[in-house]
Parts: C-alpha cells; sequence; structure tokens
C-alpha cells in the first residue's frame, strides 16, 4: 500500500470507531509495556475501544507515526482526535483528565475510578 492508502485505511478506523488504540499487540495480549500500560487504563476504565496491532503491518506501524506526526506507539484517538501516547494517557489518567474527556466526548466509561 502507498502512504496514501495506509493513511486513507488509518482515517477510516479513527471515523469508524469512538476510541482507537493503535499499539504492539493486542488489547488481550499487549506485545510491550508501553501499549500494556495504555490498554489497561482503558480496560480499568471499561472503555471500549477498537485496538489495531501494528506489529501485523510494517505500512501501518510507520503509517500511523506519519499520520499523526507522533513517533511512538501507541496512540489513542477518542472521537476522531489524537490524544497522546502512553506517558500522555498515563498523566491525563492520573490527573482525571482522560475521564473527563471521555465523558465530555460521550464515551462511556466507569467514572467511579478517577485515579490508579
Amino acid at each position: 500500500m502507498s502512504d496514501n492508502d495506509v493513511h486513507d485505511w488509518i482515517n477510516k478506523q479513527i471515523a469508524n470507531n469512538d476510541v482507537v488504540l493503535f499499539m504492539k499487540g493486542t488489547k488481550t495480549m499487549p506485545q510491550c509495556g508501553f501499549s500494556m500500560q495504555v490498554a489497561q487504563i482503558l480496560n480499568h476504565l471499561g472503555v471500549e475501544y477498537e485496538d489495531i496491532n501494528v506489529l501485523e503491518d510494517m505500512g501501518v506501524r510507520e503509517g500511523i507515526k506519519t499520520f499523526s506526526n507522533w513517533p511512538t506507539i501507541p496512540q489513542l484517538y477518542v472521537k476522531g482526535e489524537f490524544v497522546g501516547g502512553c506517558d500522555i494517557v498515563r498523566e491525563m489518567f492520573q490527573a482525571g483528565e482522560l475521564q473527563d474527556m471521555l465523558k465530555d466526548k460521550g464515551i462511556s466509561n466507569n467514572t467511579e475510578t478517577q485515579t490508579a
């Protein structure tokens, strides 16, 4: 696939799913610690999300980096908006900002669980 094709495919995934996590591995079997942390946070909050394993396709693995202009994986998208990688998601979660953002965007989550 060309870069444009990969970007189109990525854009469709983000457009068709409220929450998308581009990660190494899957939500049930993460393949790196950073991906595992973000998946654990989303699972802890009870958020339904689409997991996309970038290890299955090198075009997607490299394409997501140019799509977002962000050099690392995992990458979290909520309602079409790039949220960030592991450090940003973890900091937002610990401060309660991730839960607020999910609520503001109408994403169902366990608001009782405010912090780690």
